[in-house]
């Protein structure tokens, strides 16, 4: 895969970021997942209110051009308190993925996200529609385990995964700090 640039989003992303979600929707609807993200959503509320804490990220390819997105979250998420089915493999504090998204046009922008997030926290979780069954292998080769059945705030079941991995190079880093290309 050829270098990709990680850097946190910015303001004037925001209609990339747009695009990129409409295509996502379409692509989960097209690949047997109709309910994850129904029209609208992400909302351009929640994209800027991300973009303005410094949580939310772009995939630039090496022509600059906006690929890829997702959201990288410091702390603990109100959804994780309750899991079903399981249980989470620590209680140590972690770091959420969400709303990882691709324009559908360079392959492994997953893999370089997840790598990214790899290399700055050692225990990640992240969840996923039990429809979404290409998100799920994606976690799986990388190493993620499921760990049960969490609720999102509409009550909605997902399939909640965590990974724990060593040393990563930047696990003190705040949001606003992480940034750079992936190798």
């Amino acid at each position: 895969m050829k270098p990709m640039t990680i850097r946190p989003t910015l303001r004037e992303d925001l209609p990339a970021l747009l695009d990129i979600y409409a295509y996502a929707r379409q692509f989960m609807r097209t690949h047997g997942n109709p309910n994850q993200w129904n029209e609208g959503y992400p909302s351009a509320e929640l994209l800027q209110e991300e973009i303005d804490r410094g949580t939310s990220y772009v995939c630039l390819d090496e022509t600059g051009t906006l690929v890829g997105t997702f959201c990288f979250i410091p702390g603990e998420d109100p959804t994780y308190a309750r899991i079903d089915d399981g249980q989470w493999l620590n209680d140590a504090p972690y770091h959420v993925i969400h709303r990882l998204a691709t324009n559908g046009r360079v392959k492994g922008i997953a893999d370089a996200c997840l790598a990214w997030c790899s290399e700055r926290c050692s225990n990640l979780r992240v969840d996923t529609h039990h429809d979404n069954l290409v998100m799920q292998h994606i976690l799986l080769k990388h190493g993620f385990q499921r760990c049960g059945i969490i609720y999102t705030r509409n009550q909605s079941p997902r399939i909640a995964y965590q990974r724990l991995t060593e040393n990563p190079r930047n696990e003190n880093e705040t949001p606003q700090r992480l940034t750079q290309t992936q190798p």
